[in-house]
């Protein structure tokens, strides 16, 4: 694992459904706190910068929303461009929709969902996104995400993740300590690194899943982000 040559198969502390409702929303608190501090927001942002092409509106789906924080940054992005925005996000996780909207404010054009993304495909979204969450899906599954995304986003998906390297993985838990993050965010952190993709192995799962015409592109710090923008 020192090289981190091979992807870690193992869950994560944050996805113990028997955590108690008070740490897991302490966790998504931090969370998002790390997600300001490694600029996790701006590779969504600037792809939907690249992909709006003019346009004056849009529906976007965020899977696996956490604290609701990306919905919330793309509200306040579409809202300083005087772009209308239909947002609705959807996680597996009950606790996540309490929590992230007690974070959002009421004006805000979100919506929270419980359930699985797979349910929501009766509507044909413009874009469908996800941040942090790829890492947490088996092969399988994130198969199924790619070919769906893929055949339901009319105008392009957009994929955030983490990227597997030694550097992120051996410096995360200096920043965390730092930091002064939960406990469970510290642990996790490396966790999620470990299981996270390189450039080569986005690649050949795309071609896996007869994705074509999607990026994979390295973003500062750490990012490995996998997008498609319909011409």
């Amino acid at each position: 694992m020192a090289m981190l040559t091979e992807r870690l198969d193992t869950e994560e502390l944050m996805d113990d459904q028997a955590l108690p409702e008070t740490v897991y929303r302490a966790v998504l608190v931090d969370l998002a706190r790390v997600n300001r501090l490694t600029l996790g927001y701006r590779p969504t942002l600037n792809f939907l910068d690249r992909a709006m092409n003019g346009r004056k509106s849009f529906t976007l789906l965020d899977v696996g929303f956490g604290q609701g924080d990306m919905l919330r940054e793309i509200a306040g992005w579409a809202k300083s461009r005087g772009i209308e925005a239909k947002l609705v996000g959807v996680d597996l996780n009950p606790r996540s929709q309490s929590a992230a909207r007690e974070a959002t404010p009421p004006e805000m054009p979100i919506v929270y969902r419980t359930g699985d993304y797979a349910d929501l495909m009766d509507t044909k979204w413009d874009f469908i996104v996800s941040s942090l969450v790829a890492h947490h899906m088996s092969h399988e599954e994130l198969q199924l995400f790619l070919r769906v995304m893929d055949a339901e986003a009319r105008v392009g998906w957009f994929v955030n993740d983490l990227h597997r390297h030694s550097v992120s993985y051996f410096g995360y838990p200096v920043l965390s300590q730092l930091a002064g993050l939960h406990r469970i965010v510290r642990m996790d952190g490396q966790t999620s690194i470990a299981r996270s993709f390189r450039p080569h192995e986005w690649e050949e799962m795309l071609a896996e899943a007869n994705v074509a015409g999607a990026q994979v592109e390295r973003n500062f710090p750490f990012r490995l982000c996998v997008s498609c923008i319909r011409e």
